[in-house]
């Protein structure tokens, strides 16, 4: 059975073996021609697919060429338009030139016969021309031989009489341009100088170069001298002052330049008077505690100066020298307070015209600072203002303040000009300063001088105290205009060689009288 089996087995295997080589070649065989089936329909559809592409190619082409054939030929007819325009546009422009040509051409001829014209003529007016003036030259000395004055004569005369107009006509001009600028500042000064003198009140204390200090009784006068005469001079060495010792009933003189001397010699002999021990060792210790008083009092003094002022900051030994001040006067006026009143006064100006109020009173205190060392230090007080100023570090507009507010240098500050009309106002205004007799007269005199010495001046007078000056001219010498410029040259010359306080005006006068008698 299992022999069948396996024969069985081995006959299958052998008919597989067989079978298979036949199945495979009868399937390729099969595969083979479906596949020439599908080849050859593949290619038929192929060509058909060419044959379509060809077709449509050529269609698409014929089509192109027709787009293009249209294209170039519209593209062509614009170009023949524009050409045509162009050739119009050019004819037009070519005759429009041609036109513009033949019209230069015309204005060309034209200009030609012009110049012509123009030469032609320019010849005959040469020729009329010197003839013109053949006859200037013939008329000219016939009027010469006629006027019995030559060419230059006339010309000297012409140039005098212009000059002379003119000369009326500017003293015209000044007049008006003084009148206007007097109109225009006049009212804003005015406005500020009140104002500032109105909030401004200081008193001042007349002083000279003399102290009385009275005596309880006659015989302290010999107690006063000492044995043959040992304690005066200890005191007169020991101030530096002289001491007047006359007949003037129970009182001393004292007299010194120096006022701070002055001082101290009155307080030490105040002192000993009051005291009653008068010799030699006393006098000495007395004097050296009266200087130190007088010291500490003028510390005290500039110290209450600057706070009243309201300045602050300054240097000790200012504080010192402006409380020196207060032994200092001029005209009669007190130094110190003078100082003071201007640093009000510029203040009060300086806030009206917008400027540093601080500033400006710093300057004003200090314009007169040299004032207080003027007896021992060489040189006017302004310069020893300035020095004191520049070694105590101040600043470069309180030095020109200092310097200038006597017109010693030009101020180059607005504050140096406030200072500068502050000072004028306090030294000017009524009362602030008195002179002597012989200084008053003087200057009068001096004034009068200075007015008599100009042409056409007939006679002149100083009045209000020196504060104005009447000039009375000629009339037949000097005109109405001339007289504006007589009254500048008067004022600047009296600027020049005079020096006074405040102002000086130059009033000018020119009369006509006539005079006749009824008989």
């Amino acid at each position: 059975m299992l022999k069948i089996v396996v024969i069985a087995i081995i006959a299958v295997a052998v008919f597989a073996l067989i079978a298979l080589p036949i199945t495979w070649k009868a399937a390729i065989a099969r595969k083979t021609k479906e596949d020439a089936e599908t080849i050859g329909t593949a290619e038929d559809k192929a060509r058909g697919i060419i044959d379509d592409a060809i077709k449509t190619a050529e269609t698409k082409k014929r089509e192109s060429l027709l787009e293009v054939k249209e294209q170039s030929l519209a593209a062509k007819n614009e170009v023949d338009r524009e050409i045509k325009e162009r050739r119009a546009e050019i004819s037009k422009q070519e005759r429009r030139i041609q036109s513009k040509e033949d019209s230069l051409d015309r204005k060309t001829d034209a200009m030609e016969k012009k110049e012509a014209d123009f030469a032609s003529k320019e010849t005959e007016l040469k020729k009329k021309q010197q003839k013109i003036g053949e006859l200037y030259d013939q008329a000219l000395k016939e009027l010469e031989k006629a006027a019995g004055m030559t060419t230059e004569e006339a010309r000297d005369y012409l140039l005098n009489k212009i000059r002379d107009d003119v000369k009326v006509d500017v003293a015209k001009l000044y007049r008006e341009l003084v009148d206007k600028a007097k109109e225009d500042a006049d009212k804003k000064a005015r406005e500020f100088v009140v104002n500032s003198i109105q909030r401004c009140a200081v008193d001042h204390v007349a002083e000279s170069t003399i102290s009385v200090v009275q005596l309880p009784s006659d015989e302290m006068k010999g107690r006063i001298i000492g044995r043959e005469g040992r304690n005066i001079r200890t005191l007169e060495t020991a101030t530096g002052i002289d001491l007047i010792i006359d007949d003037t009933p129970e009182a001393v003189v004292l007299s010194g330049f120096d006022p701070v001397r002055r001082e101290i010699a009155r307080i030490a002999l105040e002192k000993l008077i009051v005291d009653g021990r008068i010799h030699p060792a006393r006098i000495e210790e007395t004097v050296e505690k009266a200087r130190k008083e007088v010291e500490a009092k003028m510390k005290e003094d500039g110290e209450n100066a600057a706070f009243e002022v309201g300045v602050h900051n300054l240097h000790p030994e200012i504080i010192k020298l402006l409380g020196r001040m207060r032994y200092r006067s001029s005209y009669g006026q007190n130094a110190l307070k003078h100082s003071i009143e201007v640093a009000e006064l510029t203040g009060l100006l300086a806030g009206e015209c917008g400027c540093d109020i601080r500033i400006a009173k710093r300057a004003g205190l200090l314009h007169d600072i040299g004032k207080s060392i003027d007896h021992e230090v060489e040189g006017s007080h302004v310069q020893i203002g300035a020095a004191l100023c520049r070694k105590y570090k101040e600043s470069d507009i309180i030095i020109n303040a200092v310097e200038s507010h006597h017109g010693d240098v030009e101020p180059t500050s607005l504050i140096a000009c406030l200072v500068q009309a502050a000072d004028a106002i306090s030294a000017a205004r009524p009362g602030a300063r008195r002179e002597t007799l012989d200084t008053y007269t003087n200057r009068l005199k001096q004034l009068e001088d200075i007015t008599d010495g100009f042409k056409g001046v007939e006679k002149s007078f100083a009045i209000q105290a020196g504060r104005e000056v009447r000039v009375m001219v000629v009339p037949e010498q000097v005109s109405d205009s001339e007289m504006v410029l007589l009254a500048r040259d008067i004022a600047k010359q009296i600027e020049a060689q005079l020096e006074y306080p405040g102002q000086i005006k130059v009033s000018v006068i020119r009369e006509s009288r006539a005079v006749d008698y009824a008989k």
